[in-house]
């Protein structure tokens, strides 16, 4: 079995939380419902053909992880990153250039749409920019070739602050879908 994107994935969310709050070696928790873990695994498993999965990977992870652990609860894994993991991130994952310039853009409070949308055209002259209609987001943004990456932002102005948050482009798909 191959757990590439699932790891990924974790690499990917421990480093935004890092480049966001700073390094600290402590324990996380991240949740995946079933429909995700299945796109990331590229399989089709019941929760207890997942949880027999998630076994083979905490074992297969450890070396990178440290020793996570996993519960379930209507379809939703938590895992329970030891603080080797974000250890790990933090020895041996690079910097991420735009990941960085984003979050220091919206760190300052009156930062604009344009200003943020700057941000992504630094990065990439292919750059999607959709108006939402969406009582949560003003805003989707995401690089149309996923480089330099390929989460969909959905970004909203709280009070003269931008937030954002990202999703994996399924995942967004999955939330947003038009009934």
């Amino acid at each position: 079995m191959k757990f590439d994107q699932l790891e990924k994935n974790i690499i990917d969310v421990l480093e935004e939380e890092q480049i966001k709050l700073g390094y600290i070696e402590e324990t996380v928790r991240l949740y995946y419902p079933l429909q995700s873990l299945n796109r990331f695994l590229e399989t089709d498993c019941s929760v207890e053909e997942m949880s027999s999965l998630l076994d083979e990977f905490v074992s297969a992870e450890k070396d990178v992880f440290g020793e996570i652990q996993i519960s379930e609860k209507k379809e939703r894994f938590c895992f329970l990153i030891p603080p080797e993991g974000a250890a790990y991130v933090h020895e041996h994952i690079g910097k991420n250039p735009f990941l960085h310039a984003l979050v220091d853009a919206i760190a300052v409070h009156g930062t604009t749409f344009e200003e943020v949308f700057e941000v992504f055209r630094r990065f990439s002259d292919k750059v999607h920019i959709e108006k939402m209609n969406d009582e949560d987001y003003d805003y989707l943004v995401y690089f149309e070739d996923e480089e330099p990456d390929g989460f969909y932002y959905c970004l909203t102005d709280e009070g003269g602050h931008i937030i954002y948050h990202r999703y994996t482009k399924e995942d967004y798909k999955d939330l947003f879908a038009q009934a």
